[in-house]
């Protein structure tokens, strides 16, 4: 259907889907954040293989400006929840069955100003993983809000693709003047792995989000989903326990600094 190699999928309630190219800007007068706190769910949602995920997303929906997705399909379930709580869903879809697209998807309540798509094939079964740049205006500022939303690159021996993945994102944060996130699931199940995560977050000054009841999924007993930050407050953060997928989605709540 879509041939384009770097392309974001669009769907806002009441739309057809829309294919957006990169370098795409649009003029957004509709801030998505004041200074007040603002709630983020992050979560790996197993393709929405389980029952009762759209549940979890329903419960939430109306708590949070932005929902970070990872392995979500675009299944008439997961469409039918962005029409009816009116979301606007940015999604990278790092491959297709049968008219199903699967990727990081990242829903919020308004327009990005802008946005930016990634994909890096896995070395050993060649399937994509995608990541997610998406830029959204602050009330009352000048400064923007950049959300960065990746499902990191898994099975490969040593970390050369691990790394260059994480180039291509952090690059593109760097350069950013303003408040980020940076969040999904970094599949850091390696020493090697996690090592590099922290150097790499640590050499753009981000921060990470700590947990005091840490119930994230593990593998190789070390966490795979992270949240990191710059530019803002930490009010609250906590782990959703659920047995709706894989992973438990994290729920972070920030303010501007």
């Amino acid at each position: 259907m879509f041939k384009q190699r770097d392309y974001t999928l669009r769907y806002k309630a009441n739309c057809d889907v829309e294919v957006i190219l990169p370098n795409h800007h649009v003029m957004v007068n509709q801030p998505l954040i004041d200074h007040t706190s603002f709630a983020v769910l992050v979560w790996n949602i197993f393709k929405q293989k389980r029952a009762d995920c759209i549940h979890i997303l329903e419960e939430y929906a109306p708590l949070t400006k932005l929902i970070l997705l990872q392995e979500a399909q675009t299944s008439v379930q997961l469409l039918n929840f962005i029409n009816l709580n009116n979301k606007i869903a940015d999604h990278v879809p790092a491959y297709a069955f049968k008219d199903i697209y699967a990727g990081v998807m990242t829903m919020s309540d308004t327009l990005p100003t802008a946005l930016l798509s990634f994909k890096e094939k896995e070395p050993l079964i060649r399937v994509p993983k995608s990541a997610l740049i998406t830029v959204y205006p602050i009330k009352n500022s000048t400064q923007q809000l950049l959300i960065a939303n990746i499902h990191a690159i898994n099975f490969s021996i040593g970390v050369k693709i691990y790394r260059q993945q994480m180039y291509m994102l952090l690059n593109r944060i760097k350069e950013h003047n303003g408040p980020v996130i940076l969040a999904g699931d970094f599949n850091a199940w390696s020493r090697q792995r996690l090592n590099l995560l922290y150097h790499l977050i640590r050499s753009i000054e981000l921060k990470p989000v700590n947990f005091s009841i840490d119930i994230r999924k593990t593998f190789m007993g070390r966490p795979l989903d992270f949240v990191f930050y710059r530019g803002l407050q930490l009010d609250e953060a906590k782990i959703i326990s659920t047995t709706s997928s894989d992973h438990n989605p994290l729920l972070v709540n920030f303010r501007l600094d």
